[in-house]
């Protein structure tokens, strides 16, 4: 074939990909009827995409919202009000900002990329240093990006607080698992081992056989065997918020969340148990000009009037 005959073809790919694109940016863009007599016609621009600003919208139960970046720094224990005892996992959003917006007609997703902490540019390499400088934003520690619906996206340098979730609701939490290093069949599948006396010789935790005869004459990929315990990546799901702390940026969630203390989580609305869209801030909280967030209280869920330890009449 000769390099004009192969110039065409790839010439011919690159028009079918680019309708196809097209279409499917179209189709994306269409809304029910019922989101359409909710969300006004000042939300979209003259070019039939979504104008970009930092204000309160109308939520639908399509719309999906961001997530953020939060810091695990422990564990401890609290008492409700009925003093029924609650594992507490602490987390703190650190500084959390968008630091970069991906749209249908340029990247071909919507997203949100969320930065957090802080860090100098001399334990930055050039090229992120040249993302940060090309966003307008401050150098961050932590990037991590979360696909959003149109009409949530948000524009460079908007801040997400804590207040972004609601005491009461559920949310996914993912991060990486402490790691254990090389362990055994014992501790890294549960395995109840060989016997403690008779008959067995120096092999009271050995896994035991991992096979069979002849046929199939191997031992089949994904047996459980020895080996590296930890360090990956797992989403805890539906983890209730305890109690938002504004004026700290501190989010009491119940239950273990993964990873170590200092480690990086990424927090999103729940998928399973999903929270009831009215009471959500949308896309995210804006913090009145007037407000001064140190001032303010912590808020702890709603726990109902009905003392759970009292028996029922």
């Amino acid at each position: 074939m000769s390099a004009a005959s192969r110039g065409l073809i790839s010439r011919f790919r690159l028009l079918s990909l680019d309708s196809t694109r097209a279409f499917q940016s179209f189709s994306r863009a269409g809304f029910s009827s019922s989101t359409e007599a909710a969300l006004s016609e000042e939300d979209h621009d003259h070019g039939g995409g979504w104008i970009i600003e930092a204000k309160p919208k109308i939520m639908t139960p399509s719309s999906r919202r961001t997530g953020a970046i939060g810091i695990k720094c422990g564990m401890t224990a609290l008492w409700d009000k009925w003093g029924k005892r609650v594992p507490i996992s602490l987390l703190w959003l650190d500084d959390n900002i968008v630091s970069q917006v991906k749209t249908m007609e340029k990247e071909g997703i919507t997203s949100l990329q969320i930065g957090a902490g802080q860090k100098k540019e001399k334990h930055l390499t050039k090229p992120e240093i040249g993302h940060f400088r090309a966003q307008g934003v401050p150098l961050k520690r932590k990037l991590r990006e979360f696909p959003v619906t149109e009409d949530a996206l948000l524009p460079v340098g908007t801040p997400i607080s804590v207040r972004h979730f609601v005491a009461g609701q559920y949310v996914d939490v993912t991060g990486i698992t402490r790691g254990k290093g090389f362990q055994g069949g014992m501790k890294r599948w549960g395995f109840s081992g060989m016997p403690a006396s008779h008959g067995a010789s120096l092999s009271h935790r050995s896994i035991g056989s991992t096979g069979q005869r002849d046929t199939p004459g191997k031992v089949f990929k994904g047996k459980k065997m020895p080996g590296r315990m930890g360090g990956k990546q797992r989403t805890v799901k539906n983890v209730w918020i305890y109690k938002v702390d504004p004026a700290r940026n501190l989010m009491w969630v119940r239950g273990q969340v993964p990873g170590a203390e200092g480690n990086f989580v990424f927090i999103k609305d729940a998928v399973y148990n999903k929270p009831d869209h009215s009471i959500l801030p949308f896309p995210t909280f804006f913090t009145p000009p007037d407000e001064d967030p140190s001032m303010l209280e912590p808020m702890v869920a709603d726990l109902g009037d009905v003392d759970p330890f009292m028996a029922a009449e």
